[in-house]
């Protein structure tokens, strides 16, 4: 039988086309580009997200599973055109160093804002909160806090962050870390020019309240050396040995109590990172999964050890000098629930209520000190390891690992705050002479 052009003409038309809904794809040989619709290959070849993950929230970080690189020339149309990307934040990614910064804090200002450094270390030594607040005051009458105020906007995201950091020393030096700087209420306690350098400087790194811990040690610590070679910020600061940018005791003294605290929370930090990308490990996870309790015996060992890295602290913390103001300091911030290390917040979110402890409040309470990118992963953990904490309610192997859990964690709280207790006490008065 002779087929004419008429007949495979007709013969293409009433063929089923691939992108059709309901139809079964039919290849023709003769053409091969035409058997398949553009991307069907791209979609097989994607990778298969679990049905338990599928729902992820975009704050989770999800490994991937080898699906095909992204298009580079779509990235390319993505980024803004104006060359200024200073304003949005790349996402953040706890598995990568935990909630330390992405490189190391800006160890001294340039410009006017070295005025900014200078307050924050002779309000970070004054003997008491009077000498602090001379500071602020002759600053706000030389005019240096107005001038500092108007160039709150050229600073980058990470000399923002700095210049909070050295806001933060003076507020808490002042008295002032329970304040609002925004509340009218304010300023009938503090300086009005200060005031309104402290809320442009939140406005800017979007964080109202960041005179806390999270602010004050991970934003304040240096490498005494510096090191040979490029290596990441959590190794960083878990093997150089570490120094204050702004130290809280005179130059040329020993670090006081108040430096080694902050420094023993950066360090918890960095030591901190495993259990960071096992809390990424168990979003998600059924607990009947059989990852989950191998997941969980490993989230003990890292809450011992870092039980063990606080305790290797206290001994250095206990015999280092303070004063009343330094304890002042302190007391302040414990007060107001300034001193919760992100960390432990991270292994809360995993392991629930039964992990925290009692009388603290709302969680949101503790978190309002964490910037809002670590405050959303934080709530994302909070909903994606609900079925994790539901071993809480059961019987069996699994849920003895995670009751073994929420034990390591309550004994991780336990060992930091009687750190942050010796810290806090007052220091041993000289022996009394023998008669």
């Amino acid at each position: 039988m002779t087929t004419t052009p008429d007949a495979l003409l007709a013969l293409r038309a009433t063929t089923p086309q691939t992108g059709a809904p309901g139809t079964t794809a039919t290849a023709d040989p003769r053409d091969p580009a035409e058997s398949a619709a553009p991307g069907a290959v791209g979609r097989a070849a994607g990778p298969r997200i679990p049905a338990a993950r599928s729902g992820a929230d975009p704050a989770v970080r999800i490994p991937a599973q080898g699906g095909p690189a992204a298009d580079p020339t779509g990235a390319a149309d993505a980024a803004p055109t104006d060359g200024d990307t200073s304003g949005a934040p790349a996402p953040h990614d706890p598995c990568a160093h935990g909630f330390l910064p992405e490189r190391p804090p800006v160890r001294s200002m340039i410009g006017t804002w070295t005025r900014l450094d200078a307050m924050a270390r002779e309000a970070a030594v004054a003997p008491d909160r009077a000498t602090a607040l001379d500071v602020v005051g002759r600053a706000d009458r030389a005019e240096e806090l107005t001038a500092l105020r108007q160039r709150v906007s050229r600073l980058s995201p990470r000399n923002a962050e700095a210049a909070a950091m050295r806001v933060a020393v003076i507020a808490v030096s002042c008295g002032w870390s329970a304040l609002d700087p925004q509340a009218p209420a304010a300023r009938e306690v503090a300086n009005e020019a200060f005031l309104e350098l402290w809320a442009a400087i939140a406005h800017r790194i979007d964080h109202d309240q960041f005179v806390a811990l999270p602010t004050l040690a991970l934003h304040n610590w240096a490498p005494e050396r510096k090191p040979r070679r490029h290596i990441p910020i959590d190794q960083l600061a878990r093997t150089e040995q570490l120094v204050p940018i702004v130290r809280w005791a005179p130059e040329g003294q020993p670090l006081s109590r108040l430096d080694r605290l902050m420094l023993a929370a950066t360090r918890l930090e960095a030591h901190g990172i495993w259990l960071f990308r096992l809390a990424d490990t168990l979003a998600g996870r059924a607990p009947d999964d059989s990852s989950t309790p191998t997941a969980l015996r490993r989230l003990v060992r890292i809450q011992h050890a870092l039980r063990a890295q606080l305790h290797s602290e206290a001994a250095e913390l206990a015999s280092a000098p303070a004063t009343d103001q330094q304890r002042a300091v302190l007391g302040a911030l414990a007060e107001q629930g300034a001193l919760e290390p992100p960390v432990l917040q991270a292994a809360d979110a995993v392991l629930g209520i039964g992990g925290r402890r009692l009388g603290e409040g709302r969680r949101q309470h503790l978190r309002r000190h964490l910037p809002a990118q670590h405050r959303a992963w934080l709530s994302a953990m909070d909903r994606h390891c609900a079925p994790v904490r539901t071993l809480a309610h059961r019987g069996g192997p699994d849920a003895a690992v995670y009751r073994e859990a929420q034990e390591s964690l309550i004994a991780l709280r336990r060992t930091y705050t009687a750190l942050v207790q010796t810290a806090a006490a007052p220091t041993p008065g000289p022996l009394p002479e023998a008669a």
